[in-house]
């Protein structure tokens, strides 16, 4: 089924550095618990690979939402201890989900 609703979603891929800083775990924390505060939030989920990389899907319900997020100096900070202490490489893509569809698998009763 289709959703109308607008959505936004940041996709965040990444790679630690060998000598990341033993901060990092802490820093992602907060990073995750400041965008589930934020208004318009949906979710926020990352995966690794088998290769180490790292990737981050970040969804709001709007482009307003999405910046406020991307704009908050608590954000901003950590963007700049991640390119001075935690990552490797790093890129960052945005974009407006134009169509979701959803199947779920209802269990028998």
């Amino acid at each position: 089924m289709a959703n109308e609703r607008s959505k936004w979603i940041t996709v965040f891929r990444n790679r630690l550095r060998a000598d990341a800083g033993s901060d990092y775990g802490e820093v992602a924390l907060r990073m995750r618990e400041l965008a589930q505060s934020m208004p318009g939030y949906l979710s926020f989920k990352t995966f690794t690979a088998d290769d180490a990389e790292r990737v981050s899907l970040v969804e709001f319900d709007s482009l307003e939402s999405l910046l406020a997020w991307k704009n908050h100096p608590e954000h901003h900070m950590a963007q700049e201890r991640g390119r001075d202490a935690y990552y490797s490489e790093y890129s960052v893509q945005s974009a407006e989900i134009a169509r979701e569809y959803r199947f779920r698998l209802e269990p028998d009763d």
